[in-house]
């Protein structure tokens, strides 16, 4: 039996939140689960502009990717979330470095890692998967490759982060909260009128972390996965453990295997649980490409946004295991 004393866990549908913990979102029997209709847009906690956004890309006949990266968008251009974009939460030397995969229906996919200075990496990680043959760029070359294709540079501290960063700075003590801004990653989730899927993950990281630190959201598998044939997942949290077990991926790969979506997060978490130190863990999220909706937390506080069926709405997830 798991306790809560021993490990602080949540899982989740999509990704995205400033706490340490572990989510996941699936289909089961139980009273956190939903049956829905595609098309349909998923973000990890109460983004519901983010929803909003991806699902009138949605009705206006785009794809899944049009609407995950329409949504990304949102958070990062929003200075009020402080764990993505314009706004985020800075490293310890004060600078904003940004984390971003996106990943089409085909297996197609790009991402961004430890990039300054851009508002949008996520349609920077689109545009690395449309114009080159690579997966990710990195640091003062994603920079340049982002400012060859259009994009601006501009300065993503604002005052309040820089506030913060400086009261920090006085005792310079790295320690995670859980649930400080119930938000870090956010990750996104698609299916649009032809049933394809696809999905994104942005994030500013973990606050105050070493400069040069790369977390789980830019790498495919691990912060985001989706794949046609059977659905798609996300991760949110510390993503140091969702790197060495490849969690997203890991989902997918349950499912595909026969897995319900609830099934599939429950095995990938008690994975992690079994093998690592959770008290500083976090988030993964599937859907199955049938719309089916589930979640699992062991933490209380984890929430999702959901648009479907003409409905944008916020979604608790109740805790399961004590």
């Amino acid at each position: 039996m798991f306790s809560r004393k021993d490990f602080i866990i949540k899982s989740t549908l999509a990704a995205g939140a400033g706490t340490i913990g572990l989510e996941a979102l699936a289909a089961t029997e139980n009273k956190t689960t939903m049956k829905t209709k595609p098309p349909l847009i998923i973000a990890t906690w109460k983004n519901l502009k983010a929803t909003e956004a991806g699902w009138l890309s949605l009705q206006k006949g785009g794809s899944s990717l049009d609407a995950v990266e329409a949504g990304a968008m949102v958070p990062e251009a929003d200075p009020a979330d402080m764990s993505v974009g314009y706004g985020g939460l800075p490293d310890r030397d004060g600078k904003v470095t940004l984390d971003a995969c996106i990943m089409d229906y085909k297996g197609n996919a790009g991402s961004v890692a430890f990039l300054e200075n851009i508002m949008h990496p996520i349609s920077v990680a689109r545009k690395v998967m449309e114009k080159t043959p690579h997966v990710m760029l990195s640091g003062d070359g994603a920079f340049q490759f982002a400012i060859e294709n259009g994009f601006k540079k501009e300065n993503l501290l604002i005052d309040k982060a820089k506030e913060k960063w400086l009261e920090w700075k006085k005792e310079s003590k790295y320690e995670p909260v859980i649930n400080i801004e119930l938000h870090d990653t956010i990750g996104v989730l698609a299916i649009d009128a032809n049933n394809h899927i696809a999905g994104a993950c942005t994030t500013s990281g973990l606050a105050y972390k070493v400069h040069g630190r790369v977390g789980d959201s830019p790498i495919i598998g691990a912060g985001m996965y989706v794949d046609d044939e059977v659905g798609g997942a996300c991760a949110t949290g510390v993503g140091e453990l969702v790197m060495k077990t490849l969690g997203s991926f890991l989902i997918v790969e349950l499912m595909r295997q026969g897995m319900t979506p609830q099934q599939a997060c429950e095995e990938a978490i008690r994975r992690i649980v079994k093998k690592y130190d959770c008290s500083k863990s976090q988030a993964t999220s599937p859907s199955t490409k049938k719309g089916d909706i589930g979640a699992y937390s062991i933490q209380t506080g984890f929430m999702y946004s959901l648009y479907a069926e003409n409905e944008n709405r916020i979604v608790e997830v109740e805790k399961h295991i004590d």
